[in-house]
């Protein structure tokens, strides 16, 4: 999946300068994802390939979380309240109402959150100094674009690829959109 915006080069510095605020948006990340995975299996069990699936990547983000809290431990933060993400929120707008368009909206959206962690994730790596922390960050960058690709893969198997790449293309579209509203935050998203 190509996004149709990159991130602000502003985002990176403000990432790196407030990072105890990102690792604490992080982990709410994380925990959002392994919840939405669960949420997916219990709303779709029936399409094929997807009870596995997101059993996997439910699994997989609780690991995620649990490295990133004991990096917040060793920092000494907590995790307290989730404030809430405005572009998970906005992105969560877009969704369309019958059955089988929400469906593939909230398989594509995933996939879409999951491409922007990817990038973001990316760009800590790389900036990130402590040696420790940059292959971290590269391994979990590495497994949101395994995860992006999971859920594309998901749509298509759903409903017929020329519908699934043209809602793909509207959603990436307001997506850049979205993103380009939105202040900068030390945040993943």
């Amino acid at each position: 999946m190509i996004l149709k915006a990159p991130t602000d080069p502003r985002w990176l510095p403000l990432a790196l300068e407030r990072f105890d605020e990102v690792l604490v948006d992080h982990a709410h990340c994380e925990k959002k994802a392994a919840a939405n995975a669960l949420s997916l299996l219990q709303v779709y069990p029936d399409v094929p390939g997807l009870p596995a699936q997101m059993a996997r990547l439910a699994r997989e983000e609780s690991s995620h979380l649990a490295k990133v809290l004991a990096l917040m431990e060793a920092r000494g933060l907590s995790l307290g309240r989730d404030p809430g993400d405005p572009y998970a929120k906005g992105l969560q707008e877009l969704m369309r109402h019958g059955s089988r368009e929400r469906r593939l909206d909230r398989l594509l959206i995933a996939g879409i959150i999951e491409s922007r962690s990817h990038e973001r994730l990316q760009l800590l790596a790389d900036g990130l100094g402590d040696a420790s922390l940059k292959r971290l960050y590269a391994e979990l960058a590495k497994s949101e674009d395994g995860h992006q690709k999971l859920f594309v893969r998901l749509a298509r198997g759903v409903e017929p690829e020329r519908e699934v790449d043209a809602r793909l293309d509207e959603l990436l579209e307001a997506e850049a959109r979205l993103l380009t509203s939105l202040p900068l935050r030390a945040a993943i998203h």
